[in-house]
């Protein structure tokens, strides 16, 4: 699991390769991550933005963008987690996603900056 804390608030993602999803002798390579993302503040806060670095080893580097996560932008009031599934096919063994969110203090409407920690995409048997 990667984990990153900015600003009190706490990024944890963990990968799961999908086989079922995949087709590996077409080159095609599929993996879910869950995000667990935790307000340690004393105030709420709201998931405005993602912004992802999308490295594969054999082909460009994507950079994806977009409001919010999942079709949402969710409210996180203080010490409360919100989680979500998403996914990520790349087209080479190897390869790794990170990234930063953008929250808005709800208090003081102050936008911020959350560090999205570096996750490794990589199919099983390549780790032998």
């Amino acid at each position: 699991m990667s984990v990153a804390i900015t600003e009190g608030v706490e990024i944890r993602v963990s990968v799961t390769f999908r086989e079922d999803l995949s087709n590996i002798h077409m080159g095609s390579f599929f993996f879910n991550y869950d995000v667990f993302i935790t307000n340690h503040n004393l105030f709420p806060i709201q998931l405005l933005h993602r912004n992802w670095h999308i490295f594969d080893s054999m082909h460009d580097t994507n950079y994806v963008s977009g409001e919010g996560v999942v079709g949402e932008q969710p409210i996180l009031r203080p010490h409360k987690t919100y989680n979500y599934m998403s996914g990520c096919e790349l087209f080479s063994e190897i390869g790794y996603m990170k990234g930063f969110y953008t929250f808005k203090n709800l208090n003081t409407e102050k936008l911020f900056k959350v560090e999205i920690p570096k996750f490794q995409l990589l199919y099983p048997p390549r780790l032998n």
